[in-house]
């Protein structure tokens, strides 16, 4: 796992090609299918160019969308093994609806199904990392497949602008904060993308519980959940609240963020501020993604678990089939 952090920089240096292409047809918009790691650079692409019509699906078979949005959408299938059942189903449910259909795989069903049925692909390096942190394939892939090359040559400049090993400092000083705690991280709505990231890294890498939410949304429900008495103040002690501040969001959300953090301290729930850094946007998002992955990196080995693989995930995967 250090190893695949380490080198996470070399990933856009890759140049993603896309097989099977006939015409280079323009959509109005896009639908993506994709489980876990396989849809965090949609997640990523919504953050940098919400404009982008690009809806994200994670479940069984294709969204209920109308047979107008069908016809103008490209319908994306996006698993990083390319077995991935949910993905796979949504192909063919995508191909019987008369979708065009783009595949984004290392290999597997999806790239089979791809050349039998002459679809349009993306075979993606397998490097033997796991999905959420070969972000950087996955995130150039889908900028070639949507058409985004501009986009794309700004996101290949990262290979010289990001540096992981500077960050590893900042993540094992987090990690020691969050021992023993149960990390609940908080961004905007703009940034949800980058605490969602943060909340799996916990989850994977980590293997302990994390949750995240938005401001403003949370100070008009959760936030009342810390509302601590004296006979359920030890509620409290196992979290951490993680606030990932950034000075280019709504005044009045960068205020409540402030306000959030006054307010659970006042309540004796520990807060940690982590402004995102960078020169560009997206140096602001995959510094934060980066120094989660040394905080959950530097927890599994606080709690002695193996950092890279998810056994859960795949005894559960042969439980349900």
């Amino acid at each position: 796992m250090e190893k695949a952090i380490l080198n996470f920089a070399k990933q856009f240096t890759y140049e993603p090609k896309i097989e099977n292409i006939v015409t280079h047809k323009k959509y109005d918009s896009f639908v993506l299918t994709g489980m876990g790691g396989s849809h965090l650079a949609a997640d990523i692409v919504n953050t940098l160019q919400p404009k982008i019509d690009l809806t994200i699906h994670h479940d069984y078979g294709i969204p209920e969308i109308s047979n107008e949005k069908k016809q103008k959408s490209l319908f994306i299938a996006s698993s990083y093994s390319g077995n991935t059942e949910e993905v796979v189903e949504g192909f063919n449910k995508a191909k019987e609806s008369d979708m065009d259909v783009a595949v984004l795989a290392t290999g597997g069903t999806l790239i089979d199904l791809a050349k039998s049925h002459h679809t349009p692909y993306i075979q993606i390096p397998e490097t033997g990392i796991q999905p959420r942190s070969a972000l950087g394939f996955s995130l150039l892939a889908l900028l070639k497949i949507i058409g985004e090359d501009t986009l794309l040559k700004k996101m290949q400049k990262l290979q010289n602008t990001i540096n992981p090993t500077l960050l590893k400092p900042k993540g094992e000083y987090i990690a020691k904060q969050l021992q023993e705690r149960t990390p609940i991280i908080y961004s905007s709505q703009k940034n949800i993308s980058i605490a969602y990231n943060w909340k799996i890294k916990c989850n994977e890498t980590a293997k302990i519980p994390a949750f995240y939410n938005s401001i403003p949304e949370l100070n008009h429900n959760e936030m009342n959940g810390f509302d601590l008495k004296e006979q359920s103040q030890h509620l409290g002690k196992q979290f951490c609240v993680i606030l990932l501040s950034d000075n280019t969001d709504h005044p009045k959300n960068i205020k409540r963020m402030s306000v959030v953090k006054e307010l659970y301290e006042t309540r004796n729930i520990l807060v940690i501020d982590i402004p995102l850094t960078g020169k560009s946007t997206e140096e602001k998002i995959f510094t934060s993604i980066l120094i989660a992955d040394w905080t959950a990196l530097s927890l599994a080995q606080y709690y002695n678990h193996e950092a890279e693989q998810v056994p859960m995930i795949e005894e559960f995967k042969k439980k349900i089939e």
